[in-house]
């Protein structure tokens, strides 16, 4: 029996959706890519407020600005991150790629972004936890996106989304010394 979720889902594409739906059952909504019209944010709001919404957008730097834009328009939206080594073939990255334990993975680990978040981390935060500016800097944010369920990402998008979610220096820290 197919687990039943109740929110929406925000995908990308066709593919990201027959992929949900061959494990969940689920409704989506498609943006078509970075193709994201008004109308399509404007019923994300809608049915954000009616159902909620999770945007479970492709872990790659499009599926990223499609999401921002999405949490800017309608901030109470929570966040699925699956994982960027899950969701791959040796040529492609997204949802439709990624296996069924790596999508409920995902789907149980929401975030849902504040406002406007404090900010607990800053950039010399994350050069001091060698989150940027070192050799290893991409594989630690890796490490630390993964850990938090809060997908890859520069050091900028991972610092805005530590600040989001309101983790502070010292929760980061136990993250990245983490074995």
């Amino acid at each position: 029996m197919k687990k039943v979720i109740k929110e929406l889902i925000v995908v990308e594409g066709k593919n990201d959706t027959n992929t949900l739906k061959r494990f969940f059952e689920c409704d989506t909504i498609e943006t078509n890519g970075l193709d994201l019209k008004e109308e399509v944010l404007d019923y994300i709001a809608f049915a954000n407020e009616k159902r909620g919404v999770i945007v479970f957008t492709d872990p790659d730097s499009p599926g990223n600005r499609i999401r921002d834009r999405i949490n800017k328009r309608v901030p109470t939206c929570k966040n699925a991150f699956v994982n960027k080594k899950l969701a791959r073939t040796a040529k492609k990255v997204g949802i439709e790629h990624a296996g069924k334990q790596a999508l409920e993975d995902a789907l149980s680990h929401l975030v849902t972004y504040i406002e406007k978040p404090k900010e607990n981390v800053s950039v010399m935060d994350l050069y001091e936890l060698g989150l940027l500016g070192g050799e290893n800097s991409s594989k630690l944010r890796e490490k630390v996106g993964t850990k938090l369920h809060l997908g890859a990402g520069n050091a900028k998008t991972m610092r805005q989304r530590i600040n989001c979610l309101g983790i502070d220096k010292e929760e980061l820290r136990k993250v990245v010394e983490e074995e």
